[in-house]
């Protein structure tokens, strides 16, 4: 299985690489099953929290900031409400099931995400493939603890302006973004650990 999966894999960055330049391609338009919209004003009040994300009792419609302001689904079908994760620290993950720098990335994330869930969340933000592949992905990587958006449509990644993979979003606890980019795993826990200090 795996073996096929990484054929598949291989065979979708050779059409990638051929028709664009590598990592740097962005979403395509369309929208999906899947795909992540903005709350609407009615809806930027924290929703019952889902199995992957707890809510803070402090989150009120009032500190849910402009950047956390939208609701989508779970690779696994679950709703997710980032109104949710308002008041903490929070790392958003794009990536691509084909991108072997995010492979590369998978080990940390997958790593750190379990120990900081409750302090600062990282959240992955699948895009640029099918949803079969995304899901292969976080088994093979053992993501299966951290939430991840299925974001096929490419909504937040044109709503953060993210244009390559992998990319890190890291929002301090006002909601603010204080990195985007790339970042190493020694980088990345880095980051982590500073926001959970506080």
């Amino acid at each position: 299985m795996r073996t096929a999966v990484r054929a598949t894999a291989a065979a979708v960055l050779a059409a990638t690489l051929a028709a664009a330049t590598a990592c740097a391609a962005g979403p395509e338009g369309g929208a999906p099953a899947g795909a992540v919209a903005p709350a609407s004003p009615a809806l930027t009040s924290p929703a019952p929290a889902s199995p992957a994300v707890a809510s803070p009792a402090s989150a009120s419609l009032a500190s849910v900031p402009a950047t956390l302001s939208f609701t989508g689904k779970t690779l696994d079908g679950t709703a997710f409400n980032a109104a949710t994760l308002a008041g903490r620290p929070v790392v958003l993950w794009f990536w691509a099931p084909w991108c072997a720098t995010c492979a590369s990335q998978a080990w940390t994330v997958a790593e750190i995400a379990p120990a900081y869930r409750d302090t600062v969340p990282v959240v992955g933000v699948a895009g640029l493939g099918e949803q079969k592949a995304m899901t292969s992905f976080v088994t093979e990587f053992d993501l299966g603890g951290t939430t991840q958006i299925d974001d096929r449509a490419g909504v937040l990644w044109r709503r953060f302006k993210v244009a390559e993979q992998s990319t890190f979003v890291v929002l301090d606890r006002t909601g603010r973004v204080v990195h985007q980019g790339f970042l190493d795993g020694e980088a990345l826990t880095r980051q982590v650990e500073t926001l959970a200090r506080g």
